[in-house]
């Protein structure tokens, strides 16, 4: 599988390659989870819709749900303006986060306004 060249020279990448992938719920607008992705986890998530991810510890691609049964159905991915980072606006099967929380973001707030 390869990117799109058209896409693939859109993104700006760190030095291992990578980009950050933000992950959306589509019904609620809920950050899910952030993970990385670099040109071949992006054209495989386009062409499977399944949010494919690349692991920096484990050096492999992973798809999310692929063990737990905690999938992600992509309906859109969105590049940003500076092409170093994109949205994908997902249905999420259970939980998003490795900790079993429907989100990564359900930790203690830092700020919060009163």
């Amino acid at each position: 599988m390869s990117l799109d060249p058209a896409i693939a020279a859109r993104l700006k990448r760190n030095d291992a390659g990578l980009f950050s992938a933000v992950a959306q719920e589509r019904a609620t607008g809920a950050v899910l989870m952030v993970a990385w992705m670099d040109d071949e986890a992006l054209a495989r998530t386009l062409e499977t819709r399944k949010g494919t991810y690349y692991s920096r510890s484990r050096q492999q691609y992973w798809v999310k749900g692929e063990t737990s049964g905690h999938t992600q159905y992509v309906h859109e991915v969105r590049l940003d303006c500076d092409g170093d980072s994109v949205l994908l606006i997902v249905d999420q099967e259970g939980a998003a986060c490795h900790t079993g929380t429907h989100t990564c973001f359900d930790a203690d707030l830092l700020l919060a306004d009163s």
